[in-house]
């Protein structure tokens, strides 16, 4: 490594605050001169379409990989649940860091909760997996696409757009905005996407001794658990598009993992919903244990439910 480690990060004010804590962690445990370097990304650009519509959430990664690529940095900080779940040859994701509550936070300036809400309201998100879940419980609810940073979400429901609005809980409390949240959900009612909550570190493949140090900051019980529910997504083809949830929690040594999967065009059609335990001990036993909750979906009749690729 140079003498300075350069960290390759979004400019959004959360994506800020993760590549910080990144460095100043770095700084603190190993020594490091870390600097950050801030960069725009196609999923920041393109605001007026769902991320569905335009290449999914890989759109936030891949100016940061190619700085990578080009040696302009040396790792770059994401929010575990925008990394695609297979990277690009000559990178890997070196570390998972604990993770922040991974619920989703409902926030609304009118409303209690998802049940306080009047017939027909308006929620706001552009997230399929919180869509059809959202609908699973009220159908009766008009749901409109939400894009943006997290100030610009906040905003956009300040100025009257919404209803309500669903987030992800992490991203309000690492921004010291919890009190926006009226509440949250329990993860039965809107299981949480892969990986959220977490934090994901990615260096190029060959930086062996980045990888070597980098390995002693993984929290491994998040680890196991974003490793399994990952491994759920990339069983049932996660580069495409899909309404799929998966959500693993520990409790006394063993991994339970929730999956559910809705229609990719029928979001009204019920979920499919399926739950594996296990005690995986590495990474290899955590990948097993999500392909078997992707294949209990298959059986349950997901091939109907796919998005065609």
């Amino acid at each position: 490594m140079s003498s300075n480690t350069i960290i390759a990060t979004r400019e959004s004010r959360l994506a800020l605050w993760q590549a910080e804590h990144v460095r100043d962690v770095l700084t603190a445990r190993f020594g490091l001169a870390v600097e950050l370097l801030g960069m725009t990304t196609k999923g920041d650009q393109i605001l007026d379409r769902a991320l569905s519509k335009v290449g999914g959430k890989g759109l936030f990664v891949k100016e940061l990989e190619t700085a990578l690529e080009e040696g302009r940095a040396h790792l770059a900080v994401h929010s575990l649940k925008d990394v695609p779940m297979d990277l690009p040859s000559g990178f890997a994701l070196a570390a998972i860091w604990e993770r922040e509550d991974p619920r989703d936070a409902w926030v609304s300036n009118k409303y209690e909760n998802l049940d306080a809400l009047p017939q027909g309201a308006c929620v706001g998100t552009s997230s399929l997996r919180r869509v059809v879940q959202l609908l699973a419980h009220r159908p009766d609810l008009k749901i409109e696409p939400l894009r943006g940073n997290l100030d610009t979400r906040l905003r956009k429901l300040d100025e009257g757009g919404y209803d309500a609005i669903v987030l992800a809980a992490a991203g309000l409390k690492r921004l010291g905005l919890g009190a926006r949240i009226r509440s949250l959900f329990d993860t039965a009612l809107m299981i949480p996407a892969a990986g959220q909550g977490a934090l994901g570190i990615e260096i190029r493949e060959d930086d062996a001794r980045l990888r070597e140090l980098l390995a002693q900051t993984i929290h491994q019980p998040t680890f196991l658990a974003c490793h399994a529910e990952r491994a759920v997504s990339r069983s049932l083809g996660g580069s495409c598009s899909m309404p799929l949830a998966a959500f693993g929690h520990w409790n006394d040594g063993v991994l339970t993992i929730d999956a559910a999967l809705g229609h990719s065009t029928e979001l009204t059609r019920p979920l499919i919903k399926v739950r594996v335990t296990g005690t995986p001990t590495d990474e290899a036993s955590a990948r097993a244990l999500g392909e078997h909750a992707a294949a209990l979906l298959r059986e349950a009749g997901a091939g109907d439910y796919l998005p065609a690729c």
